[in-house]
């Protein structure tokens, strides 16, 4: 199996002839890859997809110039699992500790491991990382915000790094620039406290007067900016940033990354925020659309991307630049601020007709927008292979020359005929994590037994929790409306001993 799922580097290089480089390839062979990873961004939220409610001219032309694939999936259907397995190429269920992070957790990938940005540091790739991390930060108990923060991303691959240390409805609302809170005054040092208030900063739950943006469900601790967020937070008040200038930040950083390394391959993670909660954007972009903030900001996110493609197009790098777009997990319309997105929501449907939504079994919780260009490789069109972001450490290794050893990226796979276009088949098999784990096989898929809520009453999204098994045939049921468990036995056996067989491994 292990040969199976990591192909020589000589297997990859047969089928993109000279194009793809060798073990030792020349800097001008080999392509810079930039992964743009919005976040809650749903299959039906961009217009090349089907959305008519609002544009996105900029992803938009990377699909009539890419490949658009219809049965991509993240690696999870909530933002920090989908991270990890994307960054190791490991299945974040199969370690403990890899839920939703609170915004002064640890870091939970163990340095000195394999990951995308280590594997390509060591393909002579300069590496950075701009916007959301979401995968902890310093040791054990957490960093010191007023001080070194270590380890981080500079610690698993990443020679640069500017994020946000875990997402914007969280603190601490600061940026933390290669190891150090930026704009940082030592003499109003930062504390953060996700279990008691902290300081005298004034709560969304205590003075709900002072908030610009009521909360809807939680988001009631500390106020910063007008906004209730999760946590508690004091001091470092110089070092705050400002919501609706988070977009035009992280861009600038990304595309100044792209200038300072264009006589050199390199390899750039740009992770918007756009379009997840508090949704603030810019002045430039408010009122672009008829759905609120929840519009604006994926607006503002095709706006990211347009700078990201103008750049590489003014430095003439787009030929030989790989651009993959997609999603960390589907889309949720209400995730805590009454912000007018349900309300104004209209005929609109982020999820493209899948069911489910962020946190669910059903496949909107992963199945997400997914686009590859790299004009002298990938075909254009589109493409239903099934594929995931799990498997860009695998694919890349190959791409650039490199073997994993055993235990490295251990549910990658390399799939870059897929990716390319030049293999209509992508994984025969993938474990999807929602609050349970599912199972697709071909257009079968199996939703393992499970306690809990079957719709979230917060969110308003099905879960898709259920105690009997579920076993449905997306080619005739995309929506997994009909259970057909009980019409095909021998099929509901097969798949379920193939998980545990999964889990187990």
């Amino acid at each position: 199996m292990k040969s199976a799922l990591h192909r020589t580097a000589t297997g990859c290089a047969i089928g993109l002839a000279t194009l793809v480089v060798t073990a030792t390839p020349r800097a001008e062979q080999r392509p810079n890859i930039v992964v743009i990873y919005t976040d809650d961004l749903g299959y039906g939220d961009v217009s090349a997809y089907g959305a008519t409610a609002l544009k996105t001219p900029n992803i938009d032309s990377l699909a009539a110039h890419g490949l658009r694939f219809t049965d991509a999936h993240a690696a999870a259907a909530t933002c920090t699992p989908s991270r990890y397995a994307l960054m190791t190429g490991e299945y974040a269920w199969r370690r403990p500790g890899t839920g939703i992070l609170p915004g002064n957790a640890a870091l939970i990938i163990e340095p000195g491991r394999k990951t995308l940005p280590s594997m390509l540091q060591q393909a002579g790739y300069a590496t950075g990382i701009v916007g959301k991390w979401h995968l902890g930060l310093g040791p054990a108990g957490g960093p010191d915000w007023n001080g070194e923060i270590a380890p981080g991303p500079n610690d698993v691959g990443f020679s640069e790094a500017f994020i946000m240390p875990a997402t914007a409805d969280r603190v601490p609302t600061v940026y933390v620039e290669n190891r150090r809170v930026v704009g940082l005054d030592p003499a109003d040092p930062i504390r953060v406290d996700y279990e008691k208030p902290i300081g005298d900063w004034p709560t969304g739950r205590a003075r709900p007067d002072l908030l610009s943006m009521p909360a809807s469900h939680g988001h009631d601790q500390t106020i910063v900016n007008g906004i209730g967020r999760i946590g508690y937070m004091t001091g470092g008040r110089a070092a705050l940033w400002k919501d609706e200038d988070m977009a035009l930040t992280f861009t600038s950083r990304a595309t100044a990354f792209i200038e300072r390394h264009k006589d050199k391959p390199f390899f750039l993670y740009f992770a918007p925020h756009d379009p997840h909660v508090p949704r603030v954007p810019n002045p430039r972009f408010a009122g672009k659309t008829t759905m609120g903030p929840r519009g604006d900001a994926i607006v503002q996110a095709d706006w990211s991307v347009g700078e990201i493609l103008g750049a590489l197009d003014r430095l003439r790098l787009a030929d030989n630049t790989i651009v993959i777009f997609t999603s960390d997990n589907g889309p949720v319309i209400d995730d805590g601020y009454k912000d007018g997105a349900v309300q104004k929501l209209g005929a609109h449907t982020p999820s493209g007709g899948f069911r489910g939504g962020k946190y669910s079994n059903f496949e909107a919780g992963t199945r997400v927008p997914l686009i590859v260009r790299w004009p002298r490789v990938v075909k254009r069109g589109v493409s239903d292979a099934l594929v995931s972001h799990i498997d860009l450490l695998a694919s890349l290794a190959a791409l650039s020359g490199q073997r994993l050893a055993a235990g490295e990226g251990p549910d990658s796979q390399d799939v870059w005929a897929a990716f390319t276009g030049r293999a209509r088949i992508g994984r025969k098999v993938y474990v999807e994590q929602g609050s349970a784990l599912s199972l697709r096989q071909g257009s079968w898929k199996y939703i393992e037994p499970s306690q809990g809520r079957r719709v979230n009453p917060d969110t308003n999204i099905e879960l898709g929790n259920d105690t009997a098994p579920q076993l449905y045939d997306l080619a005739t049921d995309p929506g997994e409306r009909t259970n057909v468990a009980g019409r095909f036995p021998a099929k509901l056996e097969e798949m379920r001993r193939l998980l545990d067989g999964i889990r187990k491994r």
